[in-house]
């Protein structure tokens, strides 16, 4: 097999407080050189997600979420459905992986399968750093994504 059998994205903006968590993760991620994984950051533009997980099995993504009731920090894991699946979730960002599903699906580039690690937020105000609890989050997310990874790693490729 040639080239990553799944991919990581970070979506967020590490300049908007809590937005950075899904870099934050992403980072730790990549520091555990996990063979046959991608890992890189988007700001969630719909085209660019296309680009990045076109063809693999598998692409987590990892996204600052405002949910009802919010509970900052708590970590929710979510399979997105393709198509459109329904939610009390949104991402804290205009457009995201909703909006790259239809435009996948007609140029054929979606990947098998895409799972969601996202966090509820506490702040999106302008600035550099999370809050509290959703650093708190972080090793904890950094565990849901590994999970999955771990989950659907290729039986071709021994297990670590």
């Amino acid at each position: 097999m040639t080239g990553p059998w799944a991919v990581v994205i970070g979506v967020g903006n590490e300049y908007r407080s809590d937005d950075g968590v899904g870099s934050a993760v992403a980072s730790r991620i990549e520091k555990l050189g996990i063979p046959g994984v991608f890992v890189t950051i988007s700001d969630g533009e719909p085209t660019s997600l296309l680009d990045i997980w076109a063809g693999v099995e598998l692409a987590v993504v990892i996204d600052a979420v405002r949910c009802e009731p919010s509970v900052p920090g708590r970590v929710h894991r979510t399979d997105i459905d393709l198509p459109r699946q329904a939610g009390t979730a949104a991402s804290s960002h205009t457009l995201g992986i909703h909006d790259a599903l239809p435009l996948g699906r007609a140029l054929g580039r979606l990947p098998g399968r895409i799972v969601v690690i996202a966090v509820d937020v506490a702040c999106l105000e302008l600035g550099v750093g999370l809050s509290e609890p959703v650093a708190d989050a972080v090793p904890r997310a950094v565990d849901a994504v590994v999970r999955e990874l771990r989950r659907a790693e290729p039986t071709t490729r021994p297990r670590r």
